[in-house]
């Protein structure tokens, strides 16, 4: 899927940071009660961001269900899906619901992730209401044709080879996730294993469809130039319609991992791999499954260790050892079962890769023994704090920080508490975060290797061998 583009007021950005590197808590009133909530009577959740600064709106609807709650052996059904969603209905022919939306002026696309998959539009607060009717249509009307049905999994096996198979770096983070769980379907790609999405039907999609899409399992996200009343109104008229689905629960039922006993390593050896490149990839909570505090304290970790010119990984590697050309590390903790502590680094000209993660484990090492700094601390929550307001002048960005977050189980109140929580991290609970979840045994060691002896050929990928696949 296209990304839609985000747009950022460079004032803002500077008056933000001042006001924040000045007082940390300053936040709170702009983020605090932004959003209303309510229910329609078949038990779809909606979520009210208002802004009447233009009259535009984005137009947002998640379904609970993603990648991790496919029937095993059914690989890439929720991605596949999402496409199969912009075909037709009784009301609207094959492939125009985009055209449709185009000719109104608007934009759309959608998403799939593990945990949900969402649709939106970007239109002028007039249309609206024509957004809300056609989404509803196709919640309940989809109509497949068998001859469509195969076309479009013709042009997801495409994307497949395309972005996995002719790309080293995503074969190798394929494997590693593979690697990482070992029986919770997180360790599946989203876009599906090639030998299963070639075996997908029509009636894959359609049993999928009929028990997942329905008003009781999604969330209305609207933000932009509209009032609670009006919303409420709309929605009533065209969501409010469809009957809800009583198959549908709101407990998901995934097989859990085993405690984890040894740490994994692997190496891919490929000869389009342009550098020798190291990752590791440690399982750890998730805003959803942490114990209170601990998900900020990852988050505020990863940002002192991996994020940007200022982390540790990068001044360590690059700028004082020249091992590595590039570092860095990220928290990802918006899954619903847990969530992923991730490092990489680009080995310098002639560097041994086994060095490179020396020095990378010596960083991390620092860290569970002596902890961060006062000053790192502050930068990182003044940073992530600016991401914040930055974030929160964008609708589009709004609306998915809402939805995502309640596709997952959080609330509202958890998204604007979110500010004053990561304010509230010491630097203790860093250090104790570090040494709980940066576990070698809970790991996997990836090496990517520049190969010219022709180990991993094109043509051995066409056949079966990140979180979220955009349409």
């Amino acid at each position: 899927m296209r990304l839609a583009t985000c747009f950022r007021s460079s004032l803002l950005t500077s008056l933000a940071v001042l006001m924040l590197a000045v007082n940390p808590q300053a936040h709170a009133a702009d983020g605090a009660t932004r959003a209303a909530e309510f229910k329609l009577s078949n038990g779809m959740d909606v979520v009210v961001i208002p802004d009447h600064r233009s009259p535009v709106v984005t137009h947002m609807v998640w379904y609970r269900v993603g990648a991790a709650d496919e029937v095993r052996g059914t690989s890439g059904i929720a991605h596949f899906l999402e496409h199969l969603m912009f075909k037709s209905t009784d009301k609207i022919p094959v492939g125009e619901f985009s055209k449709i939306v185009g000719r109104l002026g608007g934009q759309d696309n959608a998403f799939t992730g593990n945990d949900a998959t969402a649709y939106f539009q970007r239109v002028a607060k007039d249309r609206l209401g024509k957004m809300m009717e056609m989404e509803a249509d196709r919640m309940v009307n989809l109509r497949l044709d068998e001859k469509e049905v195969l076309t479009e999994r013709d042009v997801i096996l495409e994307e497949r080879r395309s972005r996995i198979e002719n790309n080293p770096s995503s074969i190798l983070d394929e494997q590693m996730n593979a690697a990482l769980y070992l029986n919770h379907p997180y360790g599946k790609p989203v876009i599906g294993w090639y030998h299963e999405m070639a075996k997908l039907s029509r009636q894959n999609a359609l049993d999928f469809y009929k028990h997942y899409y329905a008003p009781n399992n999604a969330i209305l996200v609207v933000s932009g130039d509209v009032t609670v009343d009006e919303v409420k109104k709309l929605a009533d008229e065209t969501y409010g319609k469809i009957p809800s689905n009583p198959t549908v629960t709101t407990t998901r039922n995934r097989p859990a991992d085993p405690p984890q006993l040894v740490a994994r390593r692997l190496t891919l050896k490929d000869p389009r791999a342009g550098n020798y490149s190291f990752q590791r990839y440690y399982q750890a909570p998730s805003y959803v499954t942490a114990k209170p505090g601990e998900a900020e304290a990852l988050d505020i970790l990863m940002k002192i260790a991996g994020s940007g010119s200022t982390s540790r990984l990068y001044k360590k590697l690059v700028v004082e050892s020249k091992l590595a050309s590039s570092a860095g590390g990220d928290f990802s903790g918006y899954g619903l079962d847990g969530g992923t502590i991730s490092l990489y680094a680009v080995a310098a000209d002639g560097v041994p890769l086994e060095k490179v993660e020396a020095a990378s484990d010596e960083v991390l090492a620092d860290i569970v023994k002596n902890g961060v700094t006062e000053q790192e601390l502050t930068r990182a929550k003044n940073s992530y704090l600016a991401d914040y307001v930055y974030d929160s002048d964008n609708q589009a960005t709004l609306a998915r920080r809402y939805g995502w977050n309640l596709a997952v189980g959080r609330t509202v109140a958890d998204v604007e508490a979110w500010p004053a929580n990561i304010s509230k991290v010491t630097a203790n609970d860093v250090k104790k975060v570090a040494a709980k979840y940066l576990d070698p045994n809970d790991s996997v060691t990836g090496y990517l290797v520049p190969d010219q002896s022709g180990v991993a050929q094109v043509e051995d990928l066409s056949a079966p061998s990140p979180s979220g696949e955009l349409r």
